[in-house]
């Protein structure tokens, strides 16, 4: 089978890789994927900064998840994931890995 080498498997690769990441720092840091999988709840501008404080890596991922559009901050002004995200997220963890759908 060909390797696929379009930008569009590019960016996807990217977005699981920090989607992969952001699931172990939001763990690491005491948070569930339900905390950005649910669009009415979401990180909070507190949460974000202690993220961002404690890793680096955190930081790119959510540039990178922001710049394709698989992170928005919800009314309330909370980081989530979109439809686009939260499919990526159930296609790597499993439906079951979120209360969601």
């Amino acid at each position: 089978m060909p390797i696929d080498t379009t930008p569009n498997a590019g960016i996807q690769r990217s977005l699981r890789q920090c989607l992969s990441s952001a699931a172990f720092l939001l763990y690491q840091h005491g948070h569930v994927l339900e905390t950005i999988t649910i669009p009415f709840r979401g990180l909070d501008s507190r949460a974000l900064r202690q993220l961002r404080e404690a890793s680096q890596e955190w930081r790119a991922c959510q540039r990178v998840l922001e710049s394709s559009e698989a992170a928005v901050y919800n009314e309330q002004g909370r980081l989530v994931l979109t439809a686009m995200g939260r499919e990526l997220l159930f296609d790597m963890f499993g439906e079951g890995a979120a209360d969601c759908a």
